[in-house]
């Protein structure tokens, strides 16, 4: 039975369902070769996040029937009344996908009712990188343990931006570009290696986009809490079904919220 006081068994099957996903979305990258349509809200879709998501999902069910999942391409499945769901994005980054950009990744977490996010793993086997973390777990890089950075001013702070419609509409566009002016560096990562970056300490604060889904936060909060950090909404809230989310080694958080949230 699933315990919030030892997650290691939970970890351990989250990997081999990462290695699976690697073996099914990776071959689809390297050929080119797959289909592309547009899901109702005009993003893309391929026949590698569905087929990866059904690999990712028929191992879960087989592992764990009395769990929930919660996907990206097949909505929920398996036992919605649990207090365990696992939350799956088979590619984030689908875009970088098709275009052959190797930034891109297969987002598995296991989420608790009560405590939200309790464990994730991020693999993206286009980079041959692949980060993990948990609840009482620690939080990792290719195995090497990892930890968020220790600066203490956003002057000093390296930050990643995603601007979008989303940052246009909400009226804080101007916002995004004030915390860029006042850093001492800014990139657009983009997506979830942003946030892998502060769980490493390479960067200082990641600002996603507006228009998120659980799927996109669930597993990257879980990491970059393990790696000592903070995941939070535009609002401050702790919360892996808002639509934006902001990581930071948590030193920096209240002033980038307060930039960008208020």
């Amino acid at each position: 039975m699933t315990s919030l006081d030892d997650l290691h068994d939970e970890m351990a099957l989250a990997i081999r369902v990462a290695d699976a996903a690697d073996a099914m979305s990776l071959p689809y990258y390297e050929k080119r070769s797959f289909t592309l349509s547009r899901k109702a809200d005009h993003s893309e879709v391929t026949e590698a996040d569905r087929n990866t998501e059904s690999t990712i999902t028929s191992m879960l069910i087989s592992e764990r029937p009395g769990h929930g999942i919660y996907g990206e391409e097949h909505g929920v499945v398996g036992n919605s009344n649990s207090e365990w769901t696992w939350v799956i994005d088979p590619i984030d980054g689908t875009s970088n996908f098709v275009r052959g950009v190797p930034v891109w990744a297969s987002l598995i977490a296991l989420v608790h009712r009560d405590r939200g996010p309790v464990l994730g793993v991020v693999s993206a086997p286009a980079m041959a990188r692949r980060w993990w973390g948990g609840l009482g777990l620690g939080a990792f890089a290719n195995s090497r343990p990892i930890h968020i950075s220790e600066v203490d001013e956003v002057s000093a702070a390296q930050v990643s931006v995603t601007f979008n419609k989303g940052w246009d509409e909400s009226g804080r566009t101007a916002d995004l570009i004030r915390l860029q002016q006042s850093a001492y560096r800014t990139r657009g990562y983009g997506d979830f290696w942003q946030h892998m970056l502060v769980a490493e300490g390479a960067i200082d604060i990641a600002v996603d986009a507006i228009g998120l889904a659980p799927y996109d936060n669930a597993a990257v909060q879980a990491v970059v809490e393990a790696a000592g950090g903070t995941h939070t909404d535009r609002f401050g809230r702790r919360d892996y079904t808002s639509n934006s989310a902001i990581s930071s080694n948590g030193r920096l958080h209240s002033a980038v919220v307060g930039i960008l949230g208020a």
